[in-house]
């Protein structure tokens, strides 16, 4: 397998889809309904200082570090978040987006309207004080890093999910800004985003991730990114991968991070030597992406593929070419 290198690049048998319907019941960081309701208060988080900030549509970044979180939604399509984060209480009232829209120059994908004085600005009275709630007990599919999440009364849903996008590649142990764990807000109706990933190896030795990012049956990728991978428009969409117990160290590490191929939302990566820091491959892999618009996000996570196996490469390598895109090589 030829691994294509250009900044955060990428490839991924052991063929596992995220699936939305039926989560990932075997990680211990997806969320499954119906054990939270709205407005229930939520253990603290994990503490550290802010991350560094980025373009942020998609679920939406909304805080870092929070705790003692609480979820309310009316009949007129606004969520009120409330939550403890900097030593003080913060209340942020979200409206005005649903899904996304798929790929296009012609218009910037959708996102949040936000209010940060909790309603105050947009109404000129303490909204949270009688914030009219009408969320009922979640019953949508299960999500990835999930906090909290309710059903609206219009059917569709909300969801806050929290992890750490900020980590260092390469294992590399974070600053308490790298660490920060992100507060981010969705709101969706119908199916999540789906993350196919497999897995096989690159040249026989080293383990290698492929796969797509799709939403609504359409890939999700951007137009323009920075040298290093960071996208520069409201569609783009990094992968970040972390490994499990590698020379890294014990338990989970980043990895790198790496943007979908535009056009056709592929990505391919493989597990090589960075510099002076050794091969990643770990016994286990996890990937987590930020969903199009204010989709949720969603998180693969399996086993290393093991020892090498021939039959299965050739199929892999069937499957990468099925991708569509060039910078994807199979062996």
């Amino acid at each position: 397998m030829r691994q294509e290198e250009s900044g955060p690049s990428a490839r991924f048998l052991l063929s596992k889809t995220y699936s939305p319907e039926a989560g990932m019941a075997a990680s211990p960081h997806v969320w499954h309904h119906p054990t939270v309701r709205c407005a229930a208060a939520i253990a603290a988080l994990v503490a550290a200082a802010c991350a560094l900030p980025g373009i942020a549509q998609a679920s939406e970044l909304i805080d870092r570090n929070a705790s003692r979180l609480s979820l309310q939604v009316n009949g007129r399509g606004e969520a009120l978040l409330t939550y403890r984060s900097g030593g003080r209480t913060k209340r942020v009232l979200a409206w005005g987006a649903v899904n996304a829209h798929a790929p296009t120059q012609a218009r910037i994908q959708r996102s949040f309207r936000l209010d940060y004085s909790g309603g105050w600005r947009k109404y000129r009275r303490r909204l949270w004080v009688n914030f009219p709630n009408a969320c009922a007990a979640y019953d949508g599919p299960a999500l990835a890093w999930g906090m909290t999440a309710c059903k609206a009364p219009d059917g569709s849903y909300w969801a806050v999910q929290a992890w750490q996008r900020g980590l260092p590649n390469y294992g590399v142990n974070p600053t308490p800004r790298q660490a920060a764990w992100e507060l981010r807000l969705s709101h969706w109706a119908g199916p999540l985003p789906q993350l196919e990933l497999s897995m096989n190896w690159a040249y026989r030795r080293w383990d290698h991730m492929f796969g797509r990012f799709t939403y609504a049956g359409r890939p999700v990728f951007g137009f323009r990114a920075s040298p290093s991978g960071s996208p520069l428009d409201t569609y783009g969409r990094n992968l970040y991968v972390d490994t499990y117990n590698s020379r890294y160290g014990t338990g989970w590490r980043r990895e790198n991070s790496f943007l979908m191929h535009t056009g056709s939302g592929a990505f391919c990566y493989g597990f090589f030597p960075h510099g002076s820091r050794p091969s990643g491959m770990g016994a286990q892999y996890r990937a987590t992406i930020i969903g199009p618009g204010v989709t949720p996000d969603v998180m693969w996570q399996g086993n290393a593929p093991g020892a090498y196996d021939r039959n299965a490469d050739a199929e892999a390598n069937a499957r990468i070419r099925a991708l569509g895109s060039r910078k994807c090589k199979p062996n």
